[in-house]
């Protein structure tokens, strides 16, 4: 399992390398203004449904009942499974993008009611080229669930590396294109084809591949529509906790959505590298071990994905935390990309930063209920935490701009995880154990004295850098999160032994043979 971590986290660490690049590019090309807002609402518009029909509900409720139907009724009864799903997403995301052209203006409106008449048109305009992305994200969410229930998990993760490289190249000859807001929108809907692709053919090589048939109410699909309905309910909370994001920003002066974004942007690293890349692998370990009547087996994994997601997190809070501005400054600040709008981006950096924490572990503590086939518990938890995200958001907005928006953000994460916990144990799930729980406590302690000695390390070379004319932030930047690894390492041995370490990274045993 832990080498299942590493490969989806590899892949997704290239794929944040990647879109770093691109990100650069962007804020070189399109900086903080009118055309990057409307952008970022065309950019956002397909990913806020992605999370429903593709990586968020759909792949809760299909990789458990995928997992389950293969390891009680075999390969073949799961690729029918899957096969008859595939239909049934296709006809539903035809129909979504039918009416989501038709009703473009309307669509933006509603979610970015705040933009002016030029704004308004040009995201219009960029809608309707990104928004067929979803359509292709969705079957391809569905073959990527296939192969990670198979135990391959390379192409669905590397996959969104194609993201990063289509808008690359599109931004590169951005003068072939009416704007530069154009440009990237046609990178973003080349890559959903070629994403596709990929996992299309790696099914297809390893005998995955979808051979369409007509769905049929049997009971793996029954068990799946039970879960689905909860699944998009809690995805769709969620979801509007993001679209609040988007429609108050709106109202913000102008370049607020492009702080958010690129704040964001960091903020989704260690999220996406750990936290996501996590899941992935928990949740069909765990579905698989809790078929077999494994119960311990299943807690000792979610145990073990606890611990690593806190070892690689803690360091990644600790920086965006205490060093927020630098890090913006030292990423973004060039072309159209102001020192402002990395002081901006910077402090709401520092925002998300405090619920990073929970946003990382959210999934090991989700994964549990959906290997079981609940989906309700967690959109209750979901939803809740929702409630006070967008409650904070409106109180905070008039003060703190979208750094309030990013404080609720990460107040919902909290009180969404704490319920998590809470409801597990009501439930009587078998607990990782206290070692977990000893061992977590550890690694925050390491993360604070972290944030100590990053704070004074860079108050002390600070000084020292500002003589330098080029790449001052850059190396600045280098030098400190040099001295800062090598800390967090002595801190983990000291803390934890080296006896831990070694164990954490030490491949368990597969759950077909627990």
């Amino acid at each position: 399992m832990i080498r299942r971590f590493f490969t989806v986290g590899g892949f997704t660490l290239l794929s944040r390398i990647t879109g770093f690049i691109r990100d650069v590019v962007m804020a070189a090309v399109l900086g903080a203004g009118p055309i990057a807002d409307a952008f970022l609402v065309a950019f956002r518009l397909p990913n806020h449904f992605r999370a429903i029909f593709a990586e968020g509900a759909f792949a809760a409720a299909f990789v458990p009942a995928y997992a389950r139907t293969l390891e009680q009724d075999g390969k073949l009864a799961a690729r029918s499974f899957a096969d008859r799903l595939a239909l049934a997403m296709i006809v539903l995301q035809v129909a979504l993008l039918v009416v989501a052209l038709i009703y473009t203006p309307e669509v933006v409106r509603l979610l970015a009611p705040g933009l002016d008449a030029s704004r308004f048109d040009l995201a219009v305009a960029l809608t309707r080229i990104t928004f067929p992305y979803l359509a292709l994200i969705s079957i391809e969410s569905l073959i990527a669930g296939t192969l990670n229930a198979n135990n391959r998990f390379a192409s669905a993760a590397g996959a969104p590396v194609l993201l990063n490289l289509a808008m690359i190249g599109t931004l590169t000859y951005a003068t072939l294109f009416p704007t530069v807001g154009h440009a990237a929108a046609w990178g973003v809907l080349i890559a959903g084809v070629l994403q596709l692709a990929l996992v299309a053919g790696d099914a297809e090589k390893n005998g995955f591949g979808l051979r369409l048939k007509m769905p049929k109410l049997d009971e793996p699909t029954k068990k799946f529509l039970k879960a689905l309905g909860p699944a998009i309910v809690g995805a769709g909370g969620v979801q509007l906790a993001l679209f609040a994001d988007t429609i108050i920003a709106t109202f913000l002066p102008t370049g607020a959505l492009s702080a958010l974004y690129y704040a964001d942007r960091i903020h989704q690293l260690p999220i996406g590298v750990v936290g996501i890349a996590v899941g992935t692998v928990l949740l069909p370990e765990m579905a698989r071990r809790l078929a077999a009547g494994d119960e311990k087996g299943a807690a000792s994994s979610q145990g073990r994905a606890i611990e690593f997601t806190l070892l690689l997190a803690v360091p990644c809070a600790a920086a965006s935390l205490v060093i927020p501005e630098l890090i913006m400054r030292a990423l973004f600040a060039r072309g159209a990309f102001t020192a402002a709008d990395a002081a901006a981006a910077g402090q709401t950096l520092a925002a998300y930063a405090t619920g990073l924490i929970p946003f990382v572990l959210m999934r090991s503590f989700v994964a549990p209920f959906h290997a079981r086939g609940d989906t309700t518990t967690p959109v209750i938890a979901a939803l809740t935490g929702v409630a006070l995200n967008i409650a904070l958001k409106l109180m905070l907005m008039g003060p703190l701009a979208q750094v309030g928006l990013a404080l609720g953000t990460a107040a919902g994460a909290w009180l969404n995880l704490l319920l998590l916990i809470w409801f597990a144990r009501r439930r009587g799930f078998v607990k990782p154990g206290e070692s977990t729980f000893n061992n977590s406590v550890r690694l925050i302690a390491a993360g604070i004295i972290l944030a100590a000695v990053l704070f004074f390390e860079t108050w002390f070379l600070a000084p020292h850098f500002a003589k330098m004319t080029w790449f001052r932030d850059e190396a600045l930047l280098i030098t400190v999160a040099i001295g800062g690894g090598a800390t967090y390492l002595a801190l983990v041995w000291a803390f934890l032994g080296g006896k831990w370490l070694r164990g954490l990274l030490r491949s368990v045993e597969p759950a077909a043979k627990a």
